[in-house]
């Protein structure tokens, strides 16, 4: 399968086997005032589930006044939504956001109301037309370099991995809330397919047994600014009037964070290899399988 063509992608995209409506730094919850100043993206979950509301009202508009000649190769047909997989990662910048802005107590709190958010959205998804979902959990916050170099934790707040484990324990909190939601929507949504996919366990897994898998430093990361500084690595910094460029590792396949908060491609790779089988998967199917209406 070919990657998933961006829905804002300008440059001749074919959505014929699907569509990315995700956004970079995007949040389940609509932005306030006091995230925007934390710089994350404006287009949370409602604001893509709009996009492809559009998105899906102007394909059938197309096949319905018979203009969708020659569109057979670049778009799905209006009967593709249905029998579309619905993949969902999303979450761990609403987490981000609370343990940068609130107390440990705090952000516990407000798990629920993110879920809220979440389950809505589902909702409108469903009544949207789709019925087969992929939901990821969110991976261990407490594990990303970004907390050790902003922002470094005592030695007692360490876990075993050497992971901060207050943040683990809220992302915890949050997969548990969003798996029983997802077991609720399964009780509403009685035609839908909800497969609930724990990434935790398997990025935990590979920070954990990092070195048996052929990977360095777990909490190292391979792109950064000389002085050690993680943030930009896509973009040079202004430094007492000279432009500085990030350098990066010489082998990024040895690392398993690219920068601060994103995992290499080789990181993510093995990730995708042990979720795609289905064994973290509740229910317990591979994602080719994954839009059979009979697994439940």
């Amino acid at each position: 399968m070919p990657y998933l063509r961006a829905y804002l992608d300008s440059f001749i995209p074919n959505f014929r086997r699907g569509a990315n409506f995700a956004q970079g730094g995007s949040t389940i919850q609509p932005l306030d005032g006091e995230m925007f100043q934390l710089g994350l993206n404006p287009f949370s979950l409602n604001l893509q589930i709009q996009q492809f509301e559009g998105f899906k009202s102007r394909i059938t508009e197309l096949y319905q006044t018979g203009n969708s000649l020659g569109m057979e190769g670049h778009f799905p047909s209006p009967e593709d939504f249905s029998k579309a997989l619905y993949t969902i990662d999303i979450g761990q910048n609403d987490l981000s956001t609370a343990v940068l802005s609130m107390t440990e107590d705090k952000a516990r709190a407000s798990i629920s109301n993110i879920i809220d958010h979440f389950g809505s959205n589902i909702e409108e998804l469903y009544k949207l037309g789709a019925r087969t979902f992929w939901i990821h959990n969110t991976g261990p916050l407490g594990c990303l370099p970004y907390y050790f170099v902003d922002y470094p934790p005592n030695p007692g707040a360490l876990d075993a991995v050497g992971c901060i484990r207050s943040h683990n324990e809220l992302v915890q909190a949050f997969n548990s809330q969003l798996k029983d939601r997802i077991i609720l929507l399964r009780s509403q949504l009685r035609d839908a397919v909800l497969t609930y996919v724990d990434i935790y366990t398997a990025k935990y897994t590979l920070i954990k047994t990092a070195s048996t898998h052929g990977f360095g430093d777990p909490l190292g990361f391979c792109c950064k600014y000389h002085e050690g500084s993680p943030r930009g690595c896509w973009e040079t910094r202004l430094v007492n009037g000279t432009d500085i460029n990030p350098s990066s590792c010489s082998d990024p396949s040895k690392y398993i964070s690219w920068d601060s908060a994103h995992y290499t491609d080789a990181a993510s790779k093995w990730v995708s290899d042990r979720i795609l089988s289905g064994s973290l998967s509740d229910p317990q199917v591979p994602i080719s399988q994954a839009c059979r209406r009979n697994i439940h």
